[in-house]
């Protein structure tokens, strides 16, 4: 089944703090990843709801959906690939799961019906290795929003946490409760 958990730790940061993250992990020698997140949500928020989300992820020409769910200390993520076409068909309200994404929704009692497009969220993101970690800035763009973030992805909690914890503190960043991305997108257009 393609399913994965992933354990990571988030934190929002200033423009300031992410150039000084930016020059430490000297991140202007890795790599540019452009990816576009579409988001899809019933009117009723009811992934929301079961602290789910639904998006289609766009990157380096191919296309992949994704719902994550909480589990244990991290989440669970689901995925199914698409075809270019398969995607811009879900964008238009022509959504077509993937068995896999659908079991899971059946699981929670949301039908492919009730989901609708909601939009877009571009980042531009680099990322490096570090203490058996994965450190991640990303820069992100909704509506008239740009955002900053510090992400760690790690193969465990306990590790994670103290890595992470370390870079905010060596560093002077302020810890900042940090929702994900799909959530800041859909707050953002409530307080449009």
């Amino acid at each position: 089944m393609p399913q994965e958990i992933e354990i990571e730790f988030k934190n929002l940061l200033t423009e300031a703090e992410f150039d000084t993250l930016y020059t430490i992990f000297k991140m202007e020698k890795e790599p540019e990843i452009q990816q576009v997140n579409h988001y899809f949500e019933t009117k009723d928020f009811q992934l929301k709801q079961h602290g789910a989300a639904l998006r289609i992820r766009e990157k380096n020409g191919e296309y992949q959906s994704t719902l994550k769910q909480p589990y244990e200390d991290g989440l669970l993520e689901t995925h199914d690939s698409l075809t270019a076409e398969q995607a811009n068909a879900w964008i238009q309200g022509e959504i077509t799961l993937g068995p896999e994404i659908r079991k899971q929704l059946q699981e929670l009692g949301i039908s492919t019906e009730e989901l609708a497009y909601g939009g877009c969220l571009k980042t531009t993101r680099r990322e490096t290795a570090y203490h058996d970690t994965t450190v991640v800035l990303d820069r992100s763009e909704y509506g008239d929003r740009v955002d900053y973030e510090l992400e760690l992805e790690a193969k465990t909690f306990a590790h994670g946490q103290s890595v992470f914890q370390t870079i905010l503190a060596d560093y002077n960043v302020t810890k900042r409760k940090t929702p994900n991305k799909i959530q800041r997108f859909y707050d953002s257009l409530e307080n449009r």
